[in-house]
């Protein structure tokens, strides 16, 4: 049996996720997705399947990473031809948001320079050539610095909507066998 603190921790997290899941009536009724709006109506783009589940997951980390505004709009436009959940998508998209988003910045800074290969040193040698020399002055440290992260960010786009999705079909594997486990054991012993 769960203890009290672990049913408080379920219930409080589901409390949290209802205030923040998109319906689909909310959905619909969004000016910027009025053109197209009639499409997120449709039943599937709304049912917690083992296909839709690991879709939204993979969409909503992909548009949490990869724009840095709008991303539940993303998630959800990218949503429609994969046909995937789109309540999980717009969700999944608060990875990023401005509470986490410094340390992101970290992170994806780090992912850029690991993948361009650029060392710090060398770096802080070449800015220093280049505001001696008069060329950008004091704008090139943040350009470099945006291009690295950018990179970064595209980086974790990518490779993170493929871990999410992985995560997200194992953990519904996983669950649903935990679910028929139980059922199975409540049908040989009726008592319990």
């Amino acid at each position: 049996h769960a203890g009290p603190r672990l049913m408080a921790w379920k219930e409080s997290s589901r409390r949290w996720l209802d205030r923040r899941m998109p319906t689909r009536e909310g959905m619909a009724g969004n000016k910027y997705l009025a053109p197209i709006a009639h499409r997120f109506l449709s039943p599937e783009l709304w049912r917690f399947t083992r296909r839709s589940v690991p879709r939204g997951v993979a969409l909503g980390v992909f548009a949490a990473f990869i724009v840095p505004i709008g991303q539940i709009f993303l998630a959800a436009f990218l949503a429609l031809p994969a046909r995937a959940n789109v309540p999980i998508a717009a969700v999944v998209t608060f990875v990023t948001n401005p509470f986490t988003l410094p340390f992101w910045l970290v992170v994806t800074n780090r992912v850029g320079r690991f993948f361009l290969k650029i060392d710090p040193a060398q770096t802080g040698a070449a800015l220093g050539r280049q505001i001696s020399s008069g060329q950008w002055e004091s704008y090139s440290w943040f350009f470099q610095t945006a291009g690295i992260t950018a990179v970064g960010f595209v980086v974790l786009s990518i490779v993170g909507s493929a871990l999410g999705y992985l995560i997200a079909s194992f953990a519904w594997r996983a669950w649903v066998g935990r679910k028929q486990r139980a059922r199975l054991a409540r049908r040989r012993d009726p008592v319990a």
